[in-house]
Protein backbone atom coordinates (compact mmCIF):
# COMPACT_ATOMS: atom_id res chain seq x y z
CA UNK A 1 0.00 0.00 0.00
CA UNK A 2 1.56 3.29 -1.13
CA UNK A 3 0.20 5.19 1.88
CA UNK A 4 2.28 2.99 4.20
CA UNK A 5 5.39 4.81 3.03
CA UNK A 6 3.81 8.25 2.61
CA UNK A 7 4.58 10.40 5.63
CA UNK A 8 1.84 12.95 4.90
CA UNK A 9 -0.84 11.23 2.78
CA UNK A 10 -3.10 13.28 0.58
CA UNK A 11 -6.56 13.63 2.13
CA UNK A 12 -8.70 16.37 0.56
CA UNK A 13 -11.70 16.91 2.79
CA UNK A 14 -14.29 16.86 0.01
CA UNK A 15 -13.32 13.31 -0.92
CA UNK A 16 -14.05 11.87 2.52
CA UNK A 17 -16.52 14.37 3.99
CA UNK A 18 -19.27 11.78 4.54
CA UNK A 19 -16.91 9.21 6.07
CA UNK A 20 -15.44 11.88 8.36
CA UNK A 21 -18.90 12.84 9.59
CA UNK A 22 -19.81 9.21 10.32
CA UNK A 23 -16.48 8.39 11.93
CA UNK A 24 -16.75 11.51 14.09
CA UNK A 25 -19.99 10.17 15.54
CA UNK A 26 -18.63 6.63 15.99
CA UNK A 27 -15.67 7.99 17.98
CA UNK A 28 -18.11 9.97 20.12
CA UNK A 29 -19.99 6.79 21.02
CA UNK A 30 -16.79 5.03 22.08
CA UNK A 31 -15.54 8.16 23.84
CA UNK A 32 -18.79 8.46 25.78
CA UNK A 33 -18.47 4.84 26.87
CA UNK A 34 -15.07 5.74 28.28
CA UNK A 35 -16.54 8.88 29.88
CA UNK A 36 -19.36 6.91 31.53
CA UNK A 37 -17.03 4.37 33.12
CA UNK A 38 -13.94 6.40 34.02
CA UNK A 39 -13.47 8.53 37.16
CA UNK A 40 -13.09 12.27 36.64
CA UNK A 41 -9.59 13.56 35.92
CA UNK A 42 -8.51 17.20 35.95
CA UNK A 43 -9.33 19.17 32.79
CA UNK A 44 -11.51 16.34 31.49
CA UNK A 45 -8.48 14.22 30.63
CA UNK A 46 -10.47 11.05 31.31
CA UNK A 47 -12.47 11.45 28.09
CA UNK A 48 -10.13 11.50 25.02
CA UNK A 49 -8.90 8.77 22.74
CA UNK A 50 -5.25 8.21 21.86
CA UNK A 51 -3.33 7.39 18.69
CA UNK A 52 -2.21 3.76 18.69
CA UNK A 53 -0.07 1.61 16.41
CA UNK A 54 -3.24 0.53 14.61
CA UNK A 55 -5.69 3.43 14.99
CA UNK A 56 -7.36 5.16 17.91
CA UNK A 57 -7.87 3.65 21.36
CA UNK A 58 -9.36 4.45 24.73
CA UNK A 59 -6.42 3.33 26.91
CA UNK A 60 -7.43 1.22 29.98
CA UNK A 61 -10.95 1.86 31.34
CA UNK A 62 -11.68 0.59 34.87
CA UNK A 63 -14.61 -1.84 35.06
CA UNK A 64 -15.05 -3.29 38.53
CA UNK A 65 -11.85 -5.15 39.36
CA UNK A 66 -10.85 -5.41 35.70
CA UNK A 67 -10.06 -3.09 32.79
CA UNK A 68 -11.54 -2.61 29.32
CA UNK A 69 -9.87 -1.24 26.23
CA UNK A 70 -11.63 -0.32 22.98
CA UNK A 71 -9.67 0.35 19.80
CA UNK A 72 -10.54 1.49 16.30
CA UNK A 73 -8.22 -0.65 14.18
CA UNK A 74 -7.78 1.27 10.93
CA UNK A 75 -5.45 -1.34 9.44
CA UNK A 76 -7.81 -4.31 9.69
CA UNK A 77 -10.87 -2.02 9.80
CA UNK A 78 -12.57 -3.36 12.87
CA UNK A 79 -13.44 -2.19 16.34
CA UNK A 80 -11.84 -4.35 19.01
CA UNK A 81 -12.85 -4.53 22.69
CA UNK A 82 -10.57 -6.34 25.12
CA UNK A 83 -10.70 -6.92 28.86
CA UNK A 84 -8.13 -7.98 31.42
CA UNK A 85 -10.17 -11.18 31.88
CA UNK A 86 -9.09 -12.21 28.39
CA UNK A 87 -12.33 -11.33 26.57
CA UNK A 88 -11.97 -10.09 22.99
CA UNK A 89 -14.87 -8.97 20.80
CA UNK A 90 -14.80 -7.37 17.35
CA UNK A 91 -17.09 -5.35 15.12
CA UNK A 92 -16.33 -4.74 11.44
CA UNK A 93 -15.77 -1.14 10.44
CA UNK A 94 -17.83 -0.91 7.28
CA UNK A 95 -20.64 1.24 5.87
CA UNK A 96 -23.35 1.19 8.56
CA UNK A 97 -25.57 3.75 10.21
CA UNK A 98 -24.62 5.44 13.45
CA UNK A 99 -27.69 3.80 15.00
CA UNK A 100 -26.51 0.33 13.96
CA UNK A 101 -22.97 1.00 15.21
CA UNK A 102 -24.34 2.25 18.53
CA UNK A 103 -26.59 -0.78 19.10
CA UNK A 104 -23.90 -3.24 18.01
CA UNK A 105 -21.33 -1.71 20.37
CA UNK A 106 -23.72 -1.67 23.33
CA UNK A 107 -24.67 -5.29 22.62
CA UNK A 108 -21.00 -6.27 22.27
CA UNK A 109 -20.22 -4.77 25.67
CA UNK A 110 -23.23 -6.50 27.24
CA UNK A 111 -21.88 -9.76 25.84
CA UNK A 112 -18.76 -9.37 28.00
CA UNK A 113 -20.70 -8.26 31.06
CA UNK A 114 -20.31 -4.49 30.73
CA UNK A 115 -23.40 -2.30 30.95
CA UNK A 116 -22.53 1.11 29.53
CA UNK A 117 -25.19 3.83 29.66
CA UNK A 118 -24.24 6.96 27.75
CA UNK A 119 -25.77 10.33 26.92
CA UNK A 120 -26.91 9.73 23.36
CA UNK A 121 -26.78 13.28 22.01
CA UNK A 122 -23.60 14.03 20.03
CA UNK A 123 -21.33 16.84 21.20
CA UNK A 124 -20.04 19.82 19.21
CA UNK A 125 -21.94 19.06 16.00
CA UNK A 126 -24.70 21.06 14.34
CA UNK A 127 -28.23 19.62 14.35
CA UNK A 128 -27.38 16.62 16.55
CA UNK A 129 -29.37 13.39 16.27
CA UNK A 130 -29.52 10.79 19.03
CA UNK A 131 -27.10 7.99 18.26
CA UNK A 132 -29.81 5.34 18.47
CA UNK A 133 -31.91 7.23 15.90
CA UNK A 134 -29.26 8.41 13.43
CA UNK A 135 -29.80 6.58 10.16
CA UNK A 136 -28.44 9.44 8.07
CA UNK A 137 -24.70 9.07 8.65
CA UNK A 138 -23.61 5.69 7.28
CA UNK A 139 -20.44 6.14 5.19
CA UNK A 140 -17.12 4.38 5.66
CA UNK A 141 -14.25 4.60 3.16
CA UNK A 142 -11.45 2.33 4.45
CA UNK A 143 -8.71 3.90 2.32
CA UNK A 144 -9.58 7.45 3.37
CA UNK A 145 -9.86 6.45 7.03
CA UNK A 146 -6.44 4.78 6.80
CA UNK A 147 -4.92 7.98 5.37
CA UNK A 148 -6.58 10.00 8.13
CA UNK A 149 -4.99 7.75 10.77
CA UNK A 150 -1.59 7.95 9.06
CA UNK A 151 -1.85 11.75 9.34
CA UNK A 152 -2.74 11.43 13.03
CA UNK A 153 0.40 9.32 13.54
CA UNK A 154 2.57 12.17 12.27
CA UNK A 155 0.73 14.89 14.19
CA UNK A 156 0.89 12.83 17.38
CA UNK A 157 4.64 12.37 16.93
CA UNK A 158 5.25 16.08 16.36
CA UNK A 159 3.03 17.17 19.26
CA UNK A 160 4.93 14.84 21.59
CA UNK A 161 8.18 16.50 20.56
CA UNK A 162 6.59 19.94 21.07
CA UNK A 163 5.43 18.88 24.54
CA UNK A 164 8.80 17.41 25.58
CA UNK A 165 10.72 20.67 25.93
CA UNK A 166 8.35 22.21 28.47
CA UNK A 167 9.21 21.69 32.15
CA UNK A 168 5.84 22.80 33.52
CA UNK A 169 2.55 20.96 33.56
CA UNK A 170 1.52 19.68 30.13
CA UNK A 171 -1.22 17.39 28.93
CA UNK A 172 -0.69 14.15 27.02
CA UNK A 173 -1.47 14.34 23.32
CA UNK A 174 -5.21 13.74 23.23
CA UNK A 175 -7.69 12.96 20.47
CA UNK A 176 -10.79 14.85 21.56
CA UNK A 177 -13.78 13.18 19.95
CA UNK A 178 -16.01 16.24 20.41
CA UNK A 179 -13.90 18.45 18.16
CA UNK A 180 -12.48 15.42 16.29
CA UNK A 181 -8.86 16.54 16.49
CA UNK A 182 -5.60 16.05 18.34
CA UNK A 183 -4.53 18.59 20.95
CA UNK A 184 -1.78 19.17 23.49
CA UNK A 185 -1.86 21.82 26.22
CA UNK A 186 0.76 23.60 28.32
CA UNK A 187 -0.20 25.24 31.63
CA UNK A 188 1.45 28.28 33.21
CA UNK A 189 0.19 27.47 36.70
CA UNK A 190 -1.70 30.75 37.02
CA UNK A 191 -5.40 30.78 37.82
CA UNK A 192 -7.42 31.81 34.79
CA UNK A 193 -10.35 34.26 34.86
CA UNK A 194 -13.75 32.55 35.24
CA UNK A 195 -14.60 30.71 32.05
CA UNK A 196 -17.71 31.65 30.09
CA UNK A 197 -17.92 28.21 28.51
CA UNK A 198 -21.29 26.53 28.66
CA UNK A 199 -20.53 23.12 30.14
CA UNK A 200 -19.14 22.30 33.56
CA UNK A 201 -16.44 20.14 31.95
CA UNK A 202 -15.28 23.03 29.75
CA UNK A 203 -15.29 25.48 32.66
CA UNK A 204 -13.27 23.14 34.85
CA UNK A 205 -10.90 22.38 31.99
CA UNK A 206 -10.09 26.09 31.60
CA UNK A 207 -9.64 26.89 35.29
CA UNK A 208 -5.90 27.47 34.79
CA UNK A 209 -4.02 29.63 32.32
CA UNK A 210 -3.10 27.50 29.34
CA UNK A 211 -1.75 27.45 25.81
CA UNK A 212 -3.09 24.69 23.61
CA UNK A 213 -2.11 23.44 20.17
CA UNK A 214 -4.67 21.52 18.17
CA UNK A 215 -4.58 19.74 14.85
CA UNK A 216 -7.42 21.93 13.64
CA UNK A 217 -7.26 24.91 15.98
CA UNK A 218 -5.29 26.80 18.60
CA UNK A 219 -6.78 27.70 21.96
CA UNK A 220 -5.65 30.49 24.27
CA UNK A 221 -7.19 30.90 27.70
CA UNK A 222 -6.35 33.10 30.64
CA UNK A 223 -3.34 34.75 29.03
Amino acid sequence: MDDAVTVWPDLPYASWRDTAATLHLWTQIVGKVRLSLTPWLNHGWQVPLYVTARGLGTSPIPVGNEILEIEFDFISHRLVARTSRGDTRRLPLEPQTVADFYHRLIDLLKGIGIAAVIHEMPSEVPNPIRFSQDRIHASYDPAATYRFWRTLVQVDRIFKLFRSGYIGKASPVHFFWGSFDLAVTRFSGRTAPPSRRRTRTARRGHSRSLFGRGQQRRVLAGQ
